[in-house]
């Protein structure tokens, strides 16, 4: 399997990968800028150069980059807009510099707008930053819904990916709390495969590049976002063996975006999530990739 971690890359960016190869991680996911601020500093080359090595020296399989927390591809306001526009080219820039397989973005806020109007405003802003040719692609991640924020179903991400000229560099992130937040009950066997099934009707199965794994202390269809351990929220221990095990997810990235507190930290998430995976799961992923 494919497992990692969100990492800091606080110091140097290669410090994520030295800490993904502790904790016998074969892929992480990284901020490449400041996700809490517009100002971006330099890169220097032979960091990312640092990075780039580490990565073929550990058996990285898989490394992701995640975009700024406040980017907005469908505010009004031509500044936040722009702003938003240019975090994610940095961000698919600095992932072709570290080598990174994936980018993931969060969409934004429809913020009182009309819907369509919103998507039509994401979906000329993706045909933007797709204007110029990047090496990884670019993943849309399904939202948890709260207030306006866009993306909770699957039918919103089919829409904005429908109405982009660069639809087929367009591809999906599934966060199984925030699927859980909007609605979808990813804890029974049923309600996983009907969501998977949906969301290979509307946008393709082939579409779902990465899985971002959390639990979460929220009820179901509550559209709030809170991640929680593994095993430990409402999810629960069955609801991840589920996922974990499905054959339609066998060769995906699965990065953990879990807390730290007093009651787990990485280590023991990361335990958790492994100790789900069924001897049978080893075993399919072994023969699908023969």
């Amino acid at each position: 399997m494919i497992v990692g971690m969100h990492f800091s890359v606080a110091g140097k960016y290669y410090n994520a990968v030295e800490r993904a190869h502790e904790l016998g991680c074969n892929a992480l996911q990284i901020f490449a800028q400041n996700p809490k601020g517009w100002r971006v500093k330099d890169l220097d080359d032979g960091e990312a150069q640092t990075f780039r090595r580490l990565v073929s020296d550990y058996g990285i399989e898989a490394v992701v980059v995640h975009t700024p927390y406040l980017i907005n591809l469908a505010s009004p306001d031509p500044k936040l807009a722009w702003r938003s526009r240019r975090a994610v080219k940095t961000s698919l820039e600095r992932a072709d510099h570290l080598g990174a397989q994936f980018v993931v973005t969060h969409i934004g806020s429809a913020r009182g707008r009309d819907l369509d109007d919103a998507l039509k405003t994401v979906s000329r802003g993706l045909d933007e930053v797709l204007s110029q040719e990047y090496d990884a692609p670019l993943l849309l991640e399904n939202s948890a819904g709260s207030g306006h924020i866009i993306g909770h179903t699957v039918a919103e991400l089919a829409r904005i990916i429908e109405r982009c000229k660069s639809a087929d560099r367009l591809y999906v992130c599934l966060d199984t709390a925030h699927a859980f937040a909007a609605g979808y009950d990813v804890v029974a066997a049923h309600g996983l495969e009907s969501t998977l099934d949906e969301l290979d009707r509307l946008i393709g199965i082939d579409r779902l590049k990465v899985v971002h794994v959390n639990d979460t202390k929220v009820a179901l269809g509550s559209h709030v976002d809170r991640h929680y351990h593994i095993g430990m929220g409402n999810i629960g221990m069955e609801g991840f063996r589920n996922i974990v095990n499905h054959p339609k997810l066998a060769h995906l990235p699965f990065i953990l975006e879990t807390p730290v507190d007093d009651s787990c930290d990485d280590e023991c998430n990361l335990r958790t999530f492994r100790s789900l995976i069924s001897p049978q799961r080893h075993r399919d992923t072994e023969n699908l990739g023969r």
